[in-house]
């Protein structure tokens, strides 16, 4: 149950895992520490470049760990037919969005390893989808599959060492810039502008899915185009199914992802909060056989609005020789109502609150609301 003596970050920590406890996920604990050779081979797979190291008693160079899939992935095994799901609740060194220096960063998320199937990616994506309705009401979760869209790329005949460069058009929706490019290659301008109006694609499950079938039918691999389909409606279907859009300018670094991939956008913060996708790219990078799909909380995304929070819900503000009988008794009826009270002989600096109470000669009087 949500306390009101937890922050807000605490309080999205403490629903999420509650969240994934129902849906039996289990927690997953890991060191502080990697060796940084599993980060080298495969930076491109992570947010920032940036990792801290440091060299071992035994001569080996470690990392403060910058992201936790990569961990997750290096100590499972293949597990078969069934699905190792995973959730963590860890601490990631990394550079801040934002900023240029590294910062300590609460992330939350789940892992699905193993056999995945169409039931798993809903399952995931739908656990995504609840985890930022939990965080902000307001939000938007885009999804697109890399799947269609490499198969649109290989219909317009992109050549494979220009296909970065497309997909960074696309994840622009910079449609002149791709245009242009595929002008410079040689691609028939039929084919150019069928890319290019798929980098503008973006509309609700109900409105793009035909689009869809109409026009990848004799494009796009038909296995491809029907689990897009099932999960998509599935989605649509669920409670919060108003929050998703269909967008192929989601995109990643195909040498690592595969198939869907999201993104999660709430109101008030200028980047996305939330990210996933099947990642069976970068587990047989890592010598795995088992696919995988999961997805990460950035809660460092939500400092930019949690400034404006109250620090608290009241200030009582008593003189030094108050009654202390009289000042618990406030205390208690305060807390009992399920706000939070800070005690103070006068009015810090800087303190936001929603009422500011004074005590004075025996009474305690709110002389400002704000709430």
């Amino acid at each position: 149950m949500k306390s009101s003596q937890l922050n807000p970050g605490e309080n999205l920590i403490f629903l999420l895992r509650e969240l994934y406890d129902k849906y039996g996920y289990s927690r997953y604990k890991m060191n502080k520490f990697e060796e940084y050779d599993l980060y080298a081979k495969n930076k491109d797979f992570l947010i920032s470049d940036g990792v801290i190291t440091f060299t071992d008693t035994n001569g080996k160079l470690m990392a403060l760990k910058p992201d936790v899939t990569l961990s997750i992935v290096k100590n499972t095994k293949d597990s078969g037919n069934t699905v190792q799901k995973l959730y963590y609740n860890e601490n990631v060194y990394r550079v801040s969005k934002g900023t240029s220096s590294f910062k300590e960063i609460t992330q939350v998320g789940l892992e699905a390893i193993g056999n995945i199937d169409e039931y798993c990616i809903f399952e995931v994506i739908s656990l995504a989808v609840k985890s930022l309705v939990c965080a902000e009401k307001n939000c938007i979760m885009e999804i697109s599959h890399l799947g269609l869209l490499s198969d649109i790329i290989n219909y317009a005949g992109v050549p494979k060492s220009e296909i970065k460069k497309v997909i960074h058009f696309i994840g622009e929706k910079n449609v002149h810039e791709l245009l242009a490019f595929c002008h410079t290659l040689g691609i028939e301008k039929e084919k150019a502008e069928f890319l290019a109006n798929t980098a503008k694609i973006y509309g609700t499950p109900g409105d793009v899915l035909p689009w869809i079938r109409e026009n990848l039918k004799d494009i796009a691999d038909e296995k491809n185009i029907e689990i897009f389909e099932n999960v998509m409606t599935a989605l649509n279907q669920e409670e919060n199914g108003d929050v998703i859009r269909i967008d192929f300018s989601v995109v990643d670094d195909l040498r690592y992802y595969n198939g869907f991939v999201f993104k999660g956008f709430a109101e008030g913060v200028p980047t996305s909060v939330l990210s996933g996708g099947q990642y069976d790219a970068l587990m047989k990078n890592m010598k795995r056989q088992s696919g995988a799909i999961g997805f990460a909380v950035y809660l460092d995304s939500f400092e930019s609005t949690a400034s404006s929070e109250y620090d608290v819900d009241v200030l009582l503000v008593y003189s030094k020789n108050a009654d202390i009988a009289l000042l618990k008794k406030t205390a208690d009826e305060i807390i009992a109502k399920g706000e939070s009270v800070l005690m103070q002989t006068e009015k810090p600096d800087g303190i936001k609150y929603k009422r500011l109470l004074i005590e004075k000669d025996g009474e305690v009087v709110c002389v400002e609301n704000n709430a």
